[in-house]
């Protein structure tokens, strides 16, 4: 495993079939269902055991084409892991549960036939038809603003909430598990955005500026180390109201209270086709990121 160019599903898993063989004390994988084509949900998870720690959520690559997620997650498990020993406190008082490819099928289609491809391959129609976003069938405010009921449409719902396989077995590991849940962080390109809830209307939860001012301590940092600005702010204000969100169903039917979706980058000069030479600055900012929302669950 590289951080040097983008790497194909197979390889991801072995890789984190790696770390689970070689930091057993601390690594182990999980399937927590499988894709509409059979493909494993492959989750890693890193922990030192302890009872009284706090979980937090971080997925990637839940929209097909956006290749720098799933790396970009993957580099931030390397970097937990690999140096686990010198990480501080508050970073090893938390569950990692990381699952690099939301969206398996679609990772996979987007290598193989259609680089710019979104959606998963499930729904009812084929060929440019098929498929459903699956950041838009959670099932909180399910089919409202900025969705489709369109299977031709990029923004197609699905058929009712949850209706995949890849967002249901997300919903129910996470609801089934003992995990004490704090933070859910999401992972996307392109935009270089920290956004948090809500993202079905232009609206915000009563603690919005505890979740602002988070997020701007992680943007002064980013910015500091690297020079890259990203705009913090409320996804439906900010971006544009997109119903049926991953982000908005962790807070509005699990209550996590640090729920984030991040935008990578970039501006738009390249979008979705990122080189692979900058998939190490976006996992150093990345990681900063992390590493802040971390400093503020262990507040909690």
């Amino acid at each position: 495993m590289t951080w040097t160019a983008y790497h194909r599903l197979e390889d991801i898993y072995d890789w984190m079939d790696y770390l689970a063989k070689t930091y057993p004390d601390i690594c182990s994988t999980k399937s927590i269902g499988k894709s509409v084509q059979g493909r494993e949900l492959k989750v890693l998870r890193i922990s030192n055991g302890s009872p009284t720690n706090s979980a937090i959520w971080m997925d990637g690559g839940i929209h097909a084409r956006e290749w720098i997620s799933p790396a970009t997650v993957t580099y931030i498990a390397g970097n937990l892991v690999e140096d686990w020993d010198n990480q501080p406190a508050y970073i090893r008082s938390i569950d990692w549960y990381i699952l690099p490819v939301h969206n398996p099928d679609g990772y996979e289609h987007s290598h193989q036939y259609d680089r710019l491809w979104r959606k998963n391959r499930g729904g009812l129609q084929y060929g440019p038809c098929a498929g459903v976003d699956l950041n838009r069938n959670y099932g909180y405010k399910w089919g409202g603003q900025g969705t489709s009921k369109q299977p031709c449409s990029e923004i197609y719902a699905g058929t009712g909430p949850f209706s995949e396989p890849e967002t249901k077995a997300v919903s129910d590991f996470m609801r089934q598990s003992a995990a004490s849940w704090k933070g859910f962080l999401t992972f996307h390109s392109y935009g270089q955005y920290i956004l948090y809830p809500w993202g079905y209307d232009r609206v915000v939860p009563p603690d919005h500026a505890e979740l602002k001012r988070a997020g701007d301590a992680a943007a002064e940092a980013i910015q500091r180390n690297s020079g890259m600005r990203y705009t913090v702010g409320p996804s439906g204000s900010t971006l544009y109201p997109a119903a049926g969100g991953s982000d908005d169903w962790a807070r509005g039917a699990l209550n996590i209270k640090y729920a984030y979706t991040v935008e990578l980058r970039d501006t738009g000069r390249y979008g979705f086709v990122l080189p692979a030479s900058q998939i190490q600055p976006t996992g150093e900012e990345a990681t900063q990121f992390v590493d802040s929302i971390a400093q503020e669950v262990a507040k909690l």
